[in-house]
């Protein structure tokens, strides 16, 4: 979707001019991605309109393959309009204009099979099956465990805005259950269904290979199953057996909250199709996060494979020092073309 970013701090009532942008958890990620080095390919749908015709190109320049994109005459492109500063902060507004959208008319029906089934990770969004009932029967479709899908993951970014009924909610259990790793917020994990706590939510979630279990300022854990899923999704079994993995997060000099989430998705997954262990991909997370919390916008530069390489190497003291402000990622070039790929619908 396009996203409206105001030219100065305060309620939406207040803000005179906006400055526009794009957004949205999937392709966040697949931009991101694409930066990188890695081939990406963003499949979703938007109005036959302006909008539409923006984030088509925006995307595109970043990298990213848009041509399994569809136009939909008759819906417009969604919007939202969101405040300045940090997305905690008890002042933040965000206003949603995605019903009716085109991204909301989606369904099996309207993706190739063999688009999705192609890359070597099919990402998904909790967000897209809060937009329809259409999107949430997409979403329980292309969860479902079947033999050669790709491996899933699956970002939960619940957003009590887009449930009008709390209760629905549920449903992104049930889809978590069907994915091979999960990124979920412990706050969001609270607030959708009731858990408290990483453990607590390892023992609802006990069917993927991996869950990653955001901690906000306090780092990130990992829980694995002793008999992990194969390259490409294969259901196999196992129980999570061993200790989980923590990695604390980095001080950094917070301009915006927003897009942290995707980005750090993105760098986990990054370190992912690298064959990198678990610690380096929580690493690597936080150090992509970082780069989207020193920034306004949405959507931030990553830092380049070799600079986020050697941060990732750090031993546990320096890690513990390093401090990040605005800027920091134009210490490392881009990363070269890589030959993995991530589908995201």
């Amino acid at each position: 979707m396009v996203t409206f970013l105001p030219t100065r701090p305060g309620r939406l009532a207040d803000v005179p001019s906006f400055d526009r942008a794009i957004g949205g958890a999937e392709s966040n990620v697949a931009c991101t991605l694409a930066r990188t080095g890695h081939t990406a390919r963003w499949i979703s749908r938007v109005g036959a309109d302006g909008f539409g015709d923006h984030l088509l190109a925006a995307i595109a320049d970043c990298g990213v393959d848009v041509t399994h994109v569809r136009r939909d005459p008759l819906r417009p492109t969604g919007i939202y309009f969101r405040t300045a500063g940090d997305r905690a902060g008890d002042t933040h507004e965000v206003a949603y204009y995605r019903a009716g959208s085109a991204a909301s008319a989606m369904t099996a029906a309207h993706l190739d099979p063999d688009a999705i089934r192609s890359g070597r990770i099919l990402h998904l969004s909790g967000i897209t099956a809060a937009l329809s009932a259409d999107c949430l029967g997409l979403m329980r479709e292309l969860t479902a465990r079947r033999p050669g899908r790709p491996l899933l993951s699956f970002d939960v970014n619940y957003r009590p805005g887009l449930w009008r009924e709390p209760s629905r909610a549920q449903a992104l259990l049930d889809l978590a259950r069907g994915a091979d790793l999960v990124f979920v917020g412990d706050d969001e994990a609270r607030d959708a269904w009731g858990l408290h706590g990483a453990q607590a939510i390892s023992d609802a979630l006990p069917e993927p290979a991996l869950l990653v279990v955001k901690q906000g300022r306090r780092g990130a854990t990992v829980f694995q199953r002793t008999t992990a899923t194969d390259e490409r999704g294969g259901d196999t079994a196992g129980e999570r057996g061993g200790p989980a993995t923590f990695v604390p997060s980095l001080d950094v000099d917070l301009v915006a909250a927003t897009g942290a989430g995707d980005a750090f998705a993105a760098g986990f997954l990054s370190a992912t199709l690298r064959g990198l262990p678990v610690r380096t991909r929580i690493r690597h997370g936080h150090l992509w996060a970082a780069a989207a919390l020193t920034v306004p916008g949405d959507l931030a530069a990553p830092p380049g494979r070799a600079h986020a390489d050697r941060l990732a190497d750090l031993d546990d003291a320096a890690w513990g020092r390093l401090h990040l402000g605005p800027g920091w990622t134009e210490a490392g070039a881009c990363g070269h073309r890589a030959d993995e790929e991530v589908r995201t619908p």
